[in-house]
């Protein structure tokens, strides 16, 4: 999605029109989508917004957030669960569907995460005493 148009050229095609000019003829003129005049126009007339809505950002994120105690909760009790078996809580026990992915982004943005233990380390390399270097970060 590109981003919005500049505020100047509204108030241009917003000034055109205010003068007399027809949306199509004020949208041929300024180069812009005989659609986009007629939302600019809209919005002025009905509420007075010469300039654009914000764009992007999250408008969806506050459903999962009314879960926050819940999730958090399930994590603590439970340090091994999976994203899957989150999503699969609050569907069965709260009535809300959420994706995995949406659930890893609250987890994300909450900070949690689960990092495997030095006595879970994958297996080196087969022919070699140890694994390479860089490949296992031990802590120091």
């Amino acid at each position: 999605m590109a981003g919005a148009l500049s505020c100047d050229l509204r108030s241009r095609v917003l000034a055109a029109v205010d003068a007399g000019m027809s949306r199509r003829s004020a949208a041929e003129r300024f180069g812009v989508g005989i659609a986009t005049a007629i939302r600019w126009v809209r919005a002025w007339r009905d509420e007075g917004r010469p300039a654009a809505l914000p764009m992007g950002g999250d408008v969806r994120s506050h459903r999962i957030e009314a879960f926050r105690d819940v999730i958090l909760q399930a994590v603590e009790a439970r340090k091994d669960i999976t994203l899957a078996e989150l999503a699969d809580m609050l569907r069965r026990d709260h009535g809300a569907s959420f994706a995995d992915s949406t659930v890893w982004r609250f987890l994300d943005r909450h900070d949690v995460t689960f990092k495997k233990n030095g006595a879970r380390q994958r297996a080196g390399a087969a022919r070699r005493a140890r694994a390479s270097p860089g490949v296992v970060r031990r802590a120091a």
